[in-house]
Parts: C-alpha cells; structure tokens; sequence
C-alpha cells in the first residue's frame, strides 16, 4: 500500500549515465589491448632489426682492428652501430659499424675504392671464419661463419678534416660525421633513446617504397632530427611513429643541409624545392600516415601491420 517500488530504479538520465559509463570502460579495455597488440608488434620488427651479439660484434672489430694496425690510426666506433638483417648495404651514418681512419701515407693517397680493395685482400687474408666479404658503394662488409654482418666505412684524416667516400663518385669528400653522431645521439637522449629504434622501423618502412620514391638512411636520419628536435608527445614508438609521417611528408618537400659536409644538402638526389620526385615521396609518406590513423581510428592491428609492409 504505500510505494509504487519506483525509488529503486534508476532514472532515465541515471540509467544513461551507467550506460555511458560502461561504454567508456569496454572501450577503454579494448584500446588498451589495441595498444598493447601495436606495441608488441613494433618490438618484434625491432627485434628482427636488432638481432645482433653486441659483445661479439665488438670483439670482432678489435679482431678487425689488429689486421688493420699498421695502417690504421683507430676507430672511431658510431654510438648506435649496426648493420640490420634486411640490409647489408650502407643505410645511414648511425648503421656503420665503425668508421676507420687511416693513417698509412700511401693508403691516404689512395682513392676509396682502392682503399677498400685493400681492406678486402687483407682481411681476406688474415681474418678466420669469414663466409664473405664484399664492397659496397661505400662500405666493406664482412660476414661471418656465424651470421655476424659487420660494416666498415674507410676514412682519411687530413689537413682539412676527416673525409669519407663521396655518395657521388669514387674520391674523398670532407665530412663531419662525428658531429652528426652527436647531434643524433643528443636527440635520442632528449627523447629517452626512442629515437633510433623509431628510425630504424621508418627504415623498415621506407623499404617497401618503389625504388625511385626511397629516401637514404642518412636523408631519414636527419629528417628524423628535424621532425623529433621539439617533440613533446608521447616517447613510444607508436606515437612517435605517427608523428614522424605526419610532419614529415611537408618537411621532405625542402632540402636539408647537410651538417656532415658531404654535400650542400642531404638530400641533393630529390632536386630542388617542390620538386616531383620531393612531391612523389611526400605522397608516399603521407599514405603511411593516413594508414597509420586509419588503424588508430578503429584500432586495427593488421592495419599496422599494412603500413609497416609486414601484411
């Protein structure tokens, strides 16, 4: 006889708030999955990127560095270091295992590619273990019988500096790259060291670009200092990730110069401001951005998976 029993079920603003509410949870737990899944994947490409015994590596370099000591003045080993399993070849100035300066008079006098010829005879000859040596356009790079692959990239000191082969033909070109490692390696502090392991899958990605719309790994290392130099966002690679190819797409449309010397900018081989082939690699970065928001707007993980070329 007296209450209607009403006071016990909730108003309809209540009952959409609790709905609401629930809503946001579920979401909630799934975006943290979705997160969780993302970021697992990128640390498998890094793993397969980063798969190397840095002991042993180095214990090989001084191996390198004994058959080398007559003519040698040292090595100037980079911060980062590493030649990736998917490429052998030279990618950019943090990918050299070492830079190795000679001091012999005659190999001084000597233009890169003779240099190298000389690395390879003789370490051919004095180095056990070895499944193959071969030079590059750049580098020499040893492969082991154990599956280390190490790059060495032959330098002269003179009067006027540290030189390494041009990127353009076979002479000595005046560099600065311990100036550029520096800079590089002060970036990724700054950032709580995310920033290689970013570069590296920017790396990852820019391989699976047509060949005429590929970037060097140097051009994405710097571009890559110009983008992160005042990031605040988050230090993942996820996000960062994303805010590399958000910017990036308008910043590779200008030159950057080049701090090493090597050139007058970094990227000479993309032509002058707004050119085609700059148009042509902006359109390409600016597809993997848009993948990239595509997958967090319905937090697909194989839409990652589409943009890192791993689908």
């Amino acid at each position: 006889m007296g209450g209607s029993g009403g006071g016990f079920l909730p108003s309809s603003s209540n009952s959409d708030a609790i709905k609401n509410e629930l809503k946001q949870s579920i979401s909630g737990t799934k975006n943290a999955g979705y997160e969780t899944n993302v970021s697992a994947f990128l640390n498998d490409q890094l793993i397969q990127y980063n798969d190397r015994d840095v002991k042993g590596i180095q214990g090989k370099l001084d191996i390198i560095k004994t058959a080398l000591e007559k003519d040698i003045g040292g090595t100037l080993n980079t911060v980062f270091g590493g030649s990736v399993q998917k490429h052998t070849y030279i990618d950019g100035i943090s990918d050299v295992d070492s830079l190795v300066i000679l001091n012999n008079s005659e190999l001084a006098g000597k233009n890169p590619e003779q240099v190298k010829d000389y690395f390879l005879k003789t370490l051919k000859d004095k180095l056990k273990g070895i499944k193959n040596i071969q030079k590059g356009d750049l580098a020499v790079t040893i492969e082991f019988n154990d599956g280390a692959i190490i790059q060495l990239l032959p330098a002269v000191k003179t009067a006027e500096g540290v030189k390494i082969q041009s990127a353009k033909a076979n002479k000595w070109s005046e560099v600065n790259p311990l100036g550029f490692v520096e800079k590089l390696t002060k970036v990724n502090k700054a950032l709580e060291g995310k920033l290689v392991p970013t570069v590296k899958l920017i790396k990852g990605i820019n391989a699976q670009f047509p060949e005429k719309r590929q970037m060097t790994g140097y051009h994405i290392e710097s571009l890559a200092i110009e983008v992160f130099k005042s990031y605040a966002g988050e230090r993942t690679t996820k996000a960062m990730l994303e805010h590399f190819f958000e910017k990036a797409k308008s910043k590779v449309l200008s030159p950057i110069k080049d701090k090493t010397r090597q050139s007058v900018h970094v990227d000479e081989y993309l032509g002058s401001q707004n050119s085609e082939d700059r148009k042509g690699v902006s359109y390409r970065l600016d597809l993997i951005y848009r993948k990239i928001k595509s997958a967090n707007n319905v937090a697909s993980i194989d839409l990652w998976k589409d943009a890192l070329g791993e689908s």
